[in-house]
């Protein structure tokens, strides 16, 4: 199994944010989670990714627990959060070679997922240059590039034009054929 969450709960302070959600999502699944605003989807997508801890329940990503062996989950996901965070004064090959340091990536590496994810015509540019389509490309880039096992996105295609929200969906359908998302 790629992730296995069992009777997660997390509160805010009284405010109950997730309520005992159990499921398990296999190897090579795409997998989308559905609510209003307010549901929990992105309290449970950072609880996946060790940003933050449950209050009740167990969590396992590529067979490694989200509390105890959180590095190990860490290096096994890739995770682009709701609010890409990028250097918007870094070309897109700096920002990456970057994160391919921060990773311990090979800078070959860098050539591959700004392909993968369709950046070669931009990839000269600064980020900061970029449409927002092009910004949740370079988030994705970073997202695949240790080549994670598992890749959480959160709300990947928000604020894209209909062209953009086609192009996103499909490069995550083939990125998903190798990878549980």
């Amino acid at each position: 199994m790629s992730i296995v969450v069992e009777n997660i709960s997390k509160f805010y302070g009284d405010q109950k944010a997730l309520d005992l959600i159990s499921f398990t999502i296999k190897k090579g699944e795409i997998v989308g989670f559905l609510g209003p605003n307010g549901a929990g989807k992105s309290t449970l997508m950072k609880i996946l990714t060790t940003y933050l801890s449950a209050d009740e329940g167990k969590a396992e990503v590529n067979g490694f627990d989200v509390l105890t062996q959180s590095k190990d989950v860490q290096k096994s996901v890739g995770y682009l959060p709701e609010h890409n965070p990028l250097y918007l004064d870094l070309y897109i090959r700096e920002y990456l070679a970057f994160n391919a340091d921060v990773y311990k990536v090979s800078k070959s590496r860098i050539d591959e997922v700004i392909g993968l994810t369709g950046l070669t015509p931009e990839s000269h540019k600064k980020i900061g240059q970029l449409s927002k389509g092009y910004r949740q490309r370079v988030g994705l880039a970073c997202a695949l590039l240790h080549d994670p096992e598992v890749l959480i996105l959160d709300e990947p295609t928000t604020g894209l034009d209909p062209n953009q929200l086609v192009e996103i969906r499909e490069l995550i359908k083939n990125v998903g054929k190798n990878k549980t998302v």
